[in-house]
């Protein structure tokens, strides 16, 4: 099952015993269509104060219940949202309101209702078999069908064509009913049906699903196939491109009765949920223990919301949730890696392994004119520094902050930390030092781990590694703030020194 996947793997019951027509007639049980499942399941559910849609994190007041209210009403409905807004997942987990097990025909390729029959085939079939009806059961797993839509989606993909061979073995006419290949649409019958990115579809395919949505049957090649479909449908866009005049046939976006938008994470506390929830973590055998200090922990989510807000990344296409999850899969990888190689039994994500991580930013943004001509990786490097910048001010005082001095006056809060640099302090870390390296080198620079201990509860507590992390961040968050310089190399070895000195050098040369 795919991380994105909400629709359940195994079944929670067993299969129902019944085989046939007559004994499913005996049984008591009585046909519904999709709709009416998912309207009659999200009662039940609502009822019992249940969780309608458990893994769907940050949309319970805003989106949540207008799919309820779609779902009610009996709707087909749109989810509208930038990529990486849960849009497919939402559609996958709706097969949880469907009934866990549905009778159908055993053979019939349309998972048609045992009590009517929609194929020549079947028609025959249950004429001669009677209450002898053979019926398979179906899991509400298996009554999920996606398709991606793209601009080479034919109408025989999407809802089937006449087979020739068919027709010329069995000296058939193409009109016949008999000789149509049926497509993935109709394969989903008593089922769900979700098109992804629906304005990529052709106008005659989007025609196609407009007769379905508005009669319920299908037409192939202009032959007439009064053939009810029984469908819930569920189709998902990006807002520019449903909103575009001509990507949407008007009749089509007047039958999509329900028009829902999606929305990114509001909050911090949300997106980090979700980036928790998703990312790898469980590595198995082997793998090297990894923490992660709070404030580091939230530069990792806040790197998304920086680039929602930059000016060089195309605000149209979005920032995917998922950079946040590959961005944090890669930070904990750099952090094991660093372990690996020391020869240490933990690790410690600091500052500088964002950085190591930003081919999993790099690849998640588009960037308009002025981001390319800044590079990528430019871009990239500047989002992580924004967001450590925003996390040692959520964790600490701004950079320019002034304290209580010891006569009554004040003085800035750094102004000891900075005093050693202005004296020719020089400080250089690298990545591959061990925790206790790495905490022993920061040591040096006077005043630091003391601004930690006072304003990291609990610091004095935590293990070397946490603490020498935190104080890393502090002179990053100076950095960015532009109050000291910091040199790198290719190499990952990062020389934080004094601005004015730097300054004075870069005009020398």
């Amino acid at each position: 099952m795919t991380r994105e996947s909400a629709t359940e793997a195994e079944p929670s019951t067993p299969v129902p015993a019944l085989k046939t027509l007559g004994a499913l007639r005996e049984s008591g049980w009585s046909s519904r269509t999709v709709h009416e499942e998912l309207r009659g399941n999200l009662i039940l559910r609502l009822r019992k104060g249940e969780n309608v849609f458990p893994g769907i994190v940050g949309y319970e007041d805003s989106v949540v219940p207008q799919i309820q209210n779609a779902i009610l009403s009996g709707h087909s409905f749109i989810l509208l949202g930038l990529r990486g807004q849960a849009k497919t997942r939402i559609a996958r987990s709706l097969t949880g309101l469907l009934d866990e097990w549905l009778p159908a025909i055993d053979g019939s390729e349309l998972n048609e209702d045992p009590f009517a029959p929609v194929t020549v085939p079947s028609l025959k079939l249950a004429a001669e078999a009677g209450d002898d009806l053979p019926i398979r059961w179906m899991h509400r797993s298996a009554r999920y069908q996606e398709k991606l839509a793209t601009p080479d989606v034919s109408v025989a993909d999407l809802i089937g064509d006449v087979d020739p061979i068919k027709a010329a073995t069995r000296q058939l006419t193409f009109a016949d009913p008999e000789v149509i290949h049926f497509g993935i649409l109709p394969r989903a019958n008593r089922g769900l049906f979700c098109v992804n990115e629906l304005p990529d579809l052709q106008a005659r395919i989007q025609v196609g699903l407009l007769n379905i949505l508005e009669e319920g049957d299908i037409q192939v090649r202009g032959f007439p196939i009064r053939m009810p479909l029984d469908l819930g449908m569920i189709f998902t866009a990006n807002p520019e491109d449903y909103t575009n005049r001509g990507s949407i046939i008007t009749p089509l976006r007047d039958r999509i009765a329900s028009q829902i938008l999606t929305h990114y994470p509001r909050d911090l506390a949300q997106a980090m949920e979700i980036t928790t929830q998703e990312a790898w973590q469980d590595r198995g055998a082997g793998a090297v223990p990894v923490s992660i200090p709070g404030p580091i922990r939230e530069a990792i989510d806040l790197v998304a919301f920086e680039a929602r807000d930059s000016e060089f990344v195309d605000q149209s296409s979005g920032v995917s949730a998922r950079l946040s999850i590959a961005l944090f899969e890669n930070v904990v990888s750099n952090a094991e890696r660093r372990a690996l190689v020391a020869g240490e039994s933990s690790a410690t994500v600091r500052p500088a392994d964002l950085f190591a991580g930003v081919s999993a930013v790099t690849g998640k943004v588009e960037l308009v004119y002025d981001g390319e001509r800044e590079g990528i990786a430019t871009v990239a490097k500047a989002l992580v520094g924004k967001a450590l910048s925003r996390a040692f001010e959520r964790a600490f005082p701004d950079g320019y902050a002034e304290a209580e001095g010891d006569a009554g006056g004040s003085a800035p809060v750094y102004e000891s930390l900075l005093e050693w640099f202005r004296k020719g302090g020089q400080l250089e870390l690298d990545d591959v030092t061990s925790d206790v390296q790495h905490h022993a080198r920061l040591a040096e620079v006077k005043g630091l781990e003391g601004l930690v201990n006072k304003h990291i509860e609990g610091a004095a507590s935590m293990s070397v590694g946490e603490r020498a992390s935190l104080m890393e961040l502090v002179l990053e968050g100076l950095h960015q703030n532009s109050l000291l310089s910091r040199d790198d190399d290719d190499s990952g070895v990062r020389i934080f020194g004094d601005m004015l000195a730097q300054m004075a050098r870069s005009l020398g040369r």
